[in-house]
């Protein structure tokens, strides 16, 4: 057993923690650096919001890219998984909620 298989081993449910751990570390590091780009494109994003996007955006990145978590194939299941999906659609309306335009 690798390092990886070991440290994914560690659930909550069938996701593991170690995933989400490695989530939100990223956009807590990125998140600046995201605020900074969009700001050049007049659009203002709090840092915390980009924390209450990140399991939003997870689930469209794997879907652009074709890689089908279990999260995601929870998420797109029409026969349940309502908790999941209202998390998820409560984490978009917090994370879109102070989003601003900014004029010039």
């Amino acid at each position: 057993m690798n390092t990886l298989e070991y440290l994914r081993q560690f659930r909550i449910g069938e996701y593991a923690i170690f995933d989400f751990a490695v989530s939100f570390l990223g956009i807590y590091l990125l998140s600046p650096l995201l605020s900074r780009l969009f700001l050049k494109l007049r659009i203002k994003i709090p840092k915390q919001n980009w924390l209450f996007l990140t399991l939003p955006l997870s689930i469209l990145t794997h879907l652009l890219i074709g890689t089908i978590t279990p999260m995601t194939a929870n998420f797109l299941d029409t026969g349940g998984h309502y908790i999941l999906k209202i998390v998820i659609i409560g984490l978009c309306f917090f994370g879109i909620r102070g989003i601003k335009r900014v004029k010039k």
